[in-house]
């Protein structure tokens, strides 16, 4: 045999070795290219880190995006001073219940505009950084939450005749070693605030906020509370029918609004590579865990994209039967900012996370129009953005 020959028989039987007319694999890149149609100005992408705490940062989110919709600059507002707040009052709720209100991480975007009302809010610099003060780069409520959950279900389920006079500043002294003490009074940019004075500074009026929903277990154009664990202050929404609830959020978008978006992001078309559709083809619900963690890979059945491009269609009785089976949750807080066109045109809701600049379009979700019509619990929304035939229906 020619020696050349004998060469090339040998080489071609070594592993990793390729023949002429053999080409190395295409790299593989099935991300979507978006085309934007709206973006409306929103503030840095933050990282919630190992917390529950979505509804926190997507109600700032929404603020801060709000802020600079009037013209009234760029602000950081404090997600731990509303965390500490907020889980305070809970604490206090769930001992009055005798537990019977849950006592959790979660909340609701009602707490937010709660505290800013009653306590006041204050820029991120008046506190110590999420995390710092046990050592991490951000939150960490791993030994936290442990601590906290267990005090308050100490008292909460207890036999006692009479509840320790010193319960709160126990629980207060818990929260304050981990965020850092309530600020009284501090200094921003020059001036003096106390968190009161600083929130009146902002020029938001909170009368303008309303939550929107659409369920049909209560009466549309009227206000019920909406049956979640979270929203353990029973906060009222507003309810419509679902093709008005479609409305005011595309509606507010294309007219310079943002709002807080309340869904559920369990489902399989919720995928890891920032896109979320309902996919007509057949799947299981994922319902375990929370957040990016628990949210993004724990049960093998993300969803192909380029397997979705039909999805189903969203009546409001489908949508009705998926929270009246615990199939829709009030999973995750994010911010609806903006409408981008996929290569075949059709449209999605741009949406700001807080997972960090995290995924193939950094901390960028899209959500298709029939994903946010199936699985939005609520939204926190300007009354202002709301097209005034729906504002009247509602008498708002």
């Amino acid at each position: 045999m020619n020696k050349n020959l004998l060469l090339a028989a040998v080489m071609m039987l070594l592993p990793g070795t390729m023949t002429a007319q053999e080409k190395p694999a295409a790299a593989k890149n099935d991300t979507v290219q978006f085309t934007v149609v709206k973006a409306n100005p929103i503030t840095s992408i933050k990282d919630q880190n190992r917390s529950g705490t979505c509804w926190d940062y997507s109600s700032l989110g929404f603020f801060e995006a709000e802020l600079l919709r009037l013209g009234k600059g760029t602000y950081d507002l404090c997600e731990s001073f509303v965390a500490y707040h907020t889980y305070m009052d809970r604490a206090e709720k769930a001992i009055r219940m005798h537990g019977d209100v849950s006592f959790s991480q979660g909340g609701s975007f009602y707490d937010v505009l709660y505290c800013m009302r009653h306590y006041g809010i204050v820029p991120q610099e008046a506190m110590p950084f999420p995390g710092s003060l046990y050592g991490d780069s951000l939150f960490n409520f791993n030994t936290l939450d442990a601590q906290a959950s267990a005090y308050v279900k100490s008292i909460a389920n207890s036999q006692m005749k009479k509840i320790p006079l010193t319960w709160k500043s126990t629980l207060s002294n818990i929260y304050a070693g981990y965020f850092g003490e309530l600020p009284k009074t501090f200094t921003y940019k020059g001036k003096s605030y106390t968190p009161e004075s600083f929130q009146k500074s902002l020029g938001l009026n909170l009368d303008d906020y309303v939550s929107l929903t659409s369920f049909t277990h209560h009466p549309f154009y009227s206000k019920f509370i909406i049956e979640v664990q979270d929203n353990w202050r029973w906060a009222e929404s507003y309810n419509l029918p679902l093709d008005e609830f479609m409305t005011v959020m595309e509606s507010a978008v294309r007219n310079g609004y943002t709002f807080a978006w309340g869904a559920d992001v369990s489902e399989t078309g919720f995928s890891r590579n920032g896109i979320a559709t309902v996919p007509a083809k057949s799947y299981k619900n994922d319902l375990t865990g929370s957040d990016a963690a628990r949210w993004m890979g724990t049960n093998g059945k993300q969803v192909n994209q380029a397997d979705s491009k039909d999805e189903l269609t969203i009546t409001q009785q489908l949508r009705q039967t998926a929270y009246d089976n615990w199939e829709t949750t009030d999973d995750h807080g994010m911010v609806i900012y903006g409408l981008a066109k996929d290569p075949q045109g059709k449209e999605y809701f741009m949406v700001k996370n807080s997972w960090g600049e995290y995924g193939r379009y950094k901390g960028i979700f899209y959500a298709s129009k029939p994903y946010v019509a199936y699985k939005t619990m609520n939204i926190l929304i300007n009354k202002n953005a709301i097209p005034k035939d729906i504002r009247k229906k509602l008498g708002i």
